[in-house]
């Protein structure tokens, strides 16, 4: 179930909204330098800018890159209220003229996108620092959208409060769960924090499998600390229902990505499930070792502000060596022959890197590129001319039927892909 969309990363915004401008963009003419578009953000603390559909400043001009820059609000006390640029662009990106990586902006600041490329002005207008008190404000002059009062920084719309948070949109259903948008509760004028929370859904209340399932992922969840793993908040019980608070991460999954974009280009492909296999890393080296049982495109999301993989979605997880009549958690095309019988261990998370891997290079579900070879029915690319030798060497290794075929750890996989890409012509091993 994909709950991981997010907005700021693992550090609260603790500014009052008082404290934070509305942010303008003028789109600016490159002759005339007169605004052609331009775009407000009221209440933000980091604006992206590229040419990606899932940009704040979206620009379709071939000299932007996918994710080119940065806009973000300076949080230590000295600075507050400041902005500065994060370039992140192949071709650089210029602050007034200058080439940089990180600069401050101050107001009426140029931003060239490259050397030839878009060029934005950045203003900041700052709000009334008499903004209403929470029982006067009327919410009004809010764009349509906004989630948040620009003036008293509380939310404009809660479907229903439990315990201390604030729900405020549906995300999604799956299996046992229902995945909301919610902030914590609270009467200050500080912007609240954007959080992911999770319902064990009604009728699973009297489910003790799904009981079972829920608090293990709370269980769990609790004591991992690595970048490529949303953070754990909260978990509590309230009117006999479970509830799990988790970082919302700001992205987009790689089953959407494919649907959207098409098939992956090798080297990134190549990428995305290299880091995959730095987060399963840490999991199998838990004690005991945490395996997922769930990964496929659709739980693996690309972080917007670094292109970096997050394994979401740890309901079905399981330590290795979890007790006998543990629940079988198997998804077609991505889940091992062993997990499907359910006995799952660590090289059944590193088949469905292979199977996922196969899904971004060929834009298709991997059960359409089953066939029955050497006595099993296997994941077969045999025959699939977009994927070059060295890494269907790979693919059929790490989706091997018997175990005993397959990568020992993911840091062996890892390393497998590493040295295919390395065999390609240099044109090809590039992203």
């Amino acid at each position: 179930m994909p709950w991981g969309y997010s907005i700021h990363g693992k550090r609260a915004v603790v500014c009052c909204s008082s404290c934070l401008p509305v942010i303008i963009l003028h789109l600016l003419d490159p002759w005339k330098r007169t605004p052609v578009k331009t775009w407000r953000f009221p209440i933000k603390t980091t604006i992206r800018i590229g040419r990606a559909a899932d940009n704040d400043v979206i620009l379709k001009d071939i000299l932007v890159s996918r994710y080119h820059a940065e806009l973000c609000c300076y949080r230590d006390p000295e600075n507050l209220g400041r902005w500065y640029l994060k370039s992140l662009g192949a071709i650089g990106t210029f602050v007034d003229g200058r080439l940089v990586d990180e600069s401050k902006l101050a107001n009426g600041s140029l931003i060239q996108l490259g050397p030839t490329g878009p060029i934005l002005e950045f203003h900041q207008q700052n709000l009334s620092r008499s903004a209403p008190t929470l029982s006067e404000c009327t919410h009004a002059g809010n764009m349509p959208g906004n989630l948040f009062c620009i003036h008293c920084g509380q939310p404009l719309q809660v479907q229903r409060t439990v315990r201390n948070y604030h729900i405020l949109r549906l995300l999604g259903h799956g299996g046992i769960g229902t995945t909301y948008l919610a902030c914590e509760a609270q009467t200050t004028g500080r912007v609240p924090e954007v959080r992911v929370l999770k319902e064990l859904r009604a009728n699973m209340l009297d489910n003790e499998k799904a009981q079972e399932l829920f608090e293990r992922e709370a269980r769990i969840l609790q004591r991992l600390d690595h970048a490529g793993i949303p953070r754990f908040y909260d978990f509590f019980v309230e009117d006999g229902k479970s509830y799990l608070v988790m970082e919302l991460i700001h992205g987009i999954d790689l089953e959407r990505w494919v649907l959207r974009n098409g098939k992956v280009p090798i080297p990134q492909a190549v990428q995305w499930m290299i880091q995959t296999c730095g987060v399963l890393d840490y999991l199998h080296n838990q004690d005991p070792p945490v395996i997922h049982r769930d990964l496929k495109p659709s739980n693996l999301l690309v972080r917007s502000r670094d292109n970096q993989i997050v394994l979401i979605d740890f309901g079905a997880v399981q330590e290795l060596g979890h007790s006998p009549g543990a629940t079988r958690i198997a998804v077609e095309g991505y889940s091992a022959p062993e997990q499907m019988m359910g006995k799952p261990t660590i090289q059944s998370d590193l088949f469905a890197v292979g199977a996922t891997l196969a899904f971004l290079l060929l834009g298709n579900s991997p059960i359409r590129f089953y066939h029955h070879r050497d006595g099993f029915h296997r994941l077969d690319v045999s025959q699939c001319p977009e994927i070059p030798d060295p890494l269907k060497q790979v693919l059929h290794r790490a989706t091997a039927p018997l175990l005993g075929d397959r990568y020992p750890s993911a840091i062996a996989l890892a390393k497998a892909l590493k040295d295919a890409v390395a065999q390609l012509p240099k044109e090809s091993s590039q992203v």
